[in-house]
């Protein structure tokens, strides 16, 4: 007890072991959807999805002890929302890139995350871009994850007039009724406070998919799934190419953007950022951050970031490290629950009318219901910063536009921030604004670039 107070200083913080204890545990029951979610939608990219969530276990639990016992914050992490989808969805999906290579991208932002940090360039980086698209790319990839979300219900469907349209529903009702009931319960207690939330709608989605028979029963515990079929399977070939490479300094800026804003929030309402506006050991907590990028690139998941739901522990009490602590524990206790994530984050294949262009056709759609209703309440709740952006600003509105509609409807997070770079620096140039940081600019003007060689072809 003597040796925790004397690290973590728990008297100094108003806090005890037990309440420690709590919020650590509550921090890991309000992120604990990851667990199903990544292994759901990595395996959309050709993943395992057992190895999948071992190194999500793993890298988790690595990074929040990091972050605990170093910087001795009350924060966790593991893969983040939104990258996750790039990775999977843009990335290996539309843009074919194997996960291979893909890892390969991850990789290169943690370790340029390090060095950023060893350098001391990454408040600067962040300076970088305005804040009101900071805003506008959180809101962006929160529509982003929750069109995915409704795709994965089943509700949505390809159209070839629409795009996207609801369609016949007849074939698809246990999906769409299973996703939607979880929804429903977790929508509501959001509503009224409820920290897990998010973790309570996938239980009520997993009851009521087996009780339409929409999955099967798994099992609960079970040895450790095997992470030999991700693990050090990185190629690095990809970043030789000006397309890797934009990717992986995407993958970056995302990652570090993310941090920020979570530490930042956590910390306002922890009471841990001092008068001038300062972190105390933030450059610690960014490197929890980088170090959990890194392992779960070699390992075998996507960018590991910052929580924002570790405000749910330090409202339940926690103000120190030691709630990290207790909360990677339990990421590594979750590696023997695997059957359990099997049964939540299956795929299921639905037979479905679709109309295409030659008319009705009976097609197969692999869906995702359980886990759905997170990806729709996470992005809902991505979305808040876009109350925080100056619409009546038309420098600002206008670019913030372009990325909160350009990231879903391109189905692209690249190109939907590079679409409101690109259009922040041209009305900068316009309105002769000199505040906006030259770099912004010459940013602008290599992404012009990769879009006038698209045109060329």
């Amino acid at each position: 007890m003597s040796a925790l107070e004397r690290w973590f200083g728990l008297a100094a913080a108003g806090t005890t072991v037990k309440t420690e204890v709590l919020g650590g545990v509550t921090t890991f029951a309000t992120m604990a959807y990851i667990l199903f979610v990544q292994p759901a939608m990595l395996s959309a990219a050709g993943m395992d999805a057992g190895a999948v969530l071992a190194a999500t276990c793993i890298a988790s639990a690595v990074a929040t002890f990091v972050m605990g016992a170093w910087a001795r914050y009350p924060v966790a992490l593991a893969p983040g929302m939104g990258l996750n989808a790039f990775f999977a969805f843009t990335v290996c999906g539309a843009m074919g890139v194997p996960w291979q290579q893909a890892l390969g991208l991850v990789l290169c932002s943690g370790v340029a995350f390090l060095v950023l940090g060893l350098l001391r360039l990454r408040e600067r980086i962040v300076a970088l871009v305005p804040r009101g698209l900071q805003h506008a790319i959180a809101a962006g990839i929160g529509l982003f994850i929750a069109f995915i979300g409704l795709k994965e219900t089943g509700l949505l469907v390809p159209d070839p007039n629409t795009f996207v349209s609801v369609g016949d529903l007849g074939a698809r009702w246990r999906p769409v009724v299973t996703a939607g009931v979880g929804f429903a319960v977790a929508a509501v207690l959001a509503a009224r406070g409820v920290g897990i939330a998010v973790l309570i709608g996938i239980g009520a989605s997993l009851l009521t998919g087996l009780a339409t028979g929409i999955t099967t029963w798994h099992g609960a515990v079970a040895a450790p799934p095997s992470v030999a079929p991700t693990a050090f399977q990185i190629d690095l070939s990809f970043l030789l190419t000006s397309q890797g490479l934009g990717l992986a300094l995407l993958f970056l800026y995302t990652d570090l953007f993310d941090t920020v804003g979570t530490l930042v929030g956590v910390g306002t309402q922890a009471g841990l950022i001092d008068d001038d506006g300062r972190l105390e050991r933030g450059d610690r907590a960014f490197f929890a951050d980088a170090v959990g990028t890194v392992t779960g690139a070699l390992l075998g998941t996507s960018t590991v970031t910052s929580y924002i739901e570790s405000t749910a522990g330090v409202t339940a009490g926690a103000r120190t490290g030691l709630a990290s602590i207790v909360t990677a524990a339990l990421f590594l206790a979750a590696l023997f629950f695997h059957p359990l994530v099997e049964t939540v984050g299956g795929g299921v294949p639905v037979e479905t009318i679709l109309f295409t262009a030659s008319g009705p056709a009976t097609h197969t759609l692999f869906l995702h219901p359980i886990t759905a209703p997170a990806l729709i309440l996470v992005g809902a709740m991505m979305a808040k910063g876009l109350g925080r952006i100056r619409w009546d600003v038309p420098q600002e509105g206008i670019p913030a536009f372009l990325i909160v509609a350009g990231i879903p409807l391109t189905f692209s997070i690249a190109d939907g921030i590079s679409l409101g770079v690109m259009a922040w620096s041209a009305l900068a140039v316009a309105t002769r604004d000199r505040e906006t940081p030259v770099l912004l600019h010459v940013l602008a003007g290599v992404l012009a670039l990769r879009w006038l060689s698209e045109l060329l072809g």
